[in-house]
């Protein structure tokens, strides 16, 4: 036989139905007894019963008036700013509460619990752990801006009216700002090259750029290096790259693509023109009001200021030890050495490398202070080049 289970509204019919009817013949205190109840919880009960009937013996909200009071006054705000930025957590928006309203603002689990009760959030996937870390390269660390910037093309996508839109994204590591979100017809080294010059002259030079293996900004030739990198390595910026099939060298990049992705993309605009202003509108968000968790719920905007390091109006040329032999590198990428032509690669088009003899039918072939293969008489193919260790 099942048991049979009552709920709190009954069993209180109950008691007061029995002191109603055996009140009387019985003591007040043998009636609680029976039901399990202390004698203050059984008058309570039977004072609410006298004053309400039966509404009184509903189970009553027993979070304190307070707590309804700091609902009652920042649901409201919160709700404003979680519909101007929906995709933003209780941590983001309690500091533009902070900002916004005077006041001693609700904690950020209070808010978030607030949210998740409306359905405004939505509970994080846990997936399983993968096996040991393995320790990243070692790279130049971002200690300051300027430091280091990230470049990468965001995913192709297509608007509402067909078009397809690749932006290439630039971002500083150390501020977090993002320095261009700019659609870029092809992925080429020509186009990217126009792209980077605007941003060089508007924020100046970094000492390092960090990308990864695709192209334009790497290679199978000598070191990796494609015509992009060599400009770069000219101009003075160290290259580093990913390792190959590791987008996690690069996570604080790929995060703010997740987040460009989900506030400029789903869905995608209808024509190409609103999908830039998109972009920009996005762009200013994030770099002056969106608090930024790893600066101190800072805005990048506060951290990050332009490079003393200027574009130069020319080129500067590669500086190399006096009396040795330079040679310039043909337009379809070869030299003359050992009475032949010797293929270097394309990338290094126009460019004046280092040749030193390395015994007696050899040469090491140097762009600036770069190893970039050695020559060998014996060998008609060309240069043997250098490549980058990957660990």
């Amino acid at each position: 036989m099942p048991w049979k289970e009552k709920s709190k509204k009954e069993a209180r019919s109950e008691f007061v139905a029995a002191v109603m009817n055996h009140r009387s013949a019985r003591g007040f205190s043998a009636i609680c007894r029976e039901f399990g109840i202390g004698r203050s919880c059984g008058y309570r009960w039977w004072e609410r019963y006298r004053a309400e009937g039966r509404r009184g013996l509903v189970e009553r909200e027993r979070r304190p008036r307070s707590a309804q009071v700091l609902y009652e006054c920042w649901w409201p705000r919160l709700r404003k700013l979680r519909a101007k930025y929906p995709t933003w957590g209780a941590a983001k928006l309690r500091v533009l509460l902070a900002a916004a309203y005077a006041g001693p603002v609700p904690a950020q689990c209070t808010l978030q619990r607030w949210l998740r009760r409306a359905g405004c959030t939505r509970r994080r996937i846990r997936r399983a752990r993968r096996g040991p870390a393995i320790a990243s390269p070692p790279r130049r660390l971002a200690r300051r801006p300027n430091d280091v910037w990230t470049l990468d093309f965001k995913g192709e996508f297509s608007l509402g009216d067909g078009q397809r839109v690749r932006a290439l994204t630039v971002r500083d590591a150390a501020s977090r700002f993002v320095l261009a979100v700019q659609h870029v017809a092809k992925p080429d080294e020509d186009h990217v090259r126009r792209t980077m010059q605007r941003v060089f002259r508007r924020y100046g030079l970094p000492r390092a750029i960090h990308v990864d293996n695709g192209t334009p900004f790497c290679s199978g030739g000598p070191l990796g290096l494609t015509k992009l990198s060599v400009w770069w390595l000219q101009l003075g910026i160290q290259v580093s790259r990913s390792r190959r099939g590791c987008p996690q060298d690069n996570p604080s990049h790929e995060q703010m693509h997740g987040v460009l992705k989900n506030e400029t993309a789903k869905p995608p605009a209808l024509t190409f023109a609103a999908q830039l202003r998109r972009f920009a509108t996005w762009r200013h968000r994030y770099n002056h009001v969106r608090p930024n968790q790893a600066l101190g719920q800072r805005p990048p905007a506060e951290i990050y200021r332009p490079s003393p390091r200027v574009l130069p109006t020319k080129l500067p040329a590669w500086k190399y030890p006096p009396q040795s032999h330079i040679v310039r590198v043909a337009p379809n990428g070869r030299i003359w050495w050992g009475q032949a032509q010797r293929v270097i690669g394309r990338a290094f088009a126009n460019q004046y490398l280092r040749l030193q003899p390395s015994g007696t039918a050899s040469a090491k072939v140097w762009l600036g202070l770069h190893l970039i293969g050695t020559l060998h008489a014996d060998d008609a193919a060309g240069l043997r080049p250098a490549f980058y260790r990957q660990t």
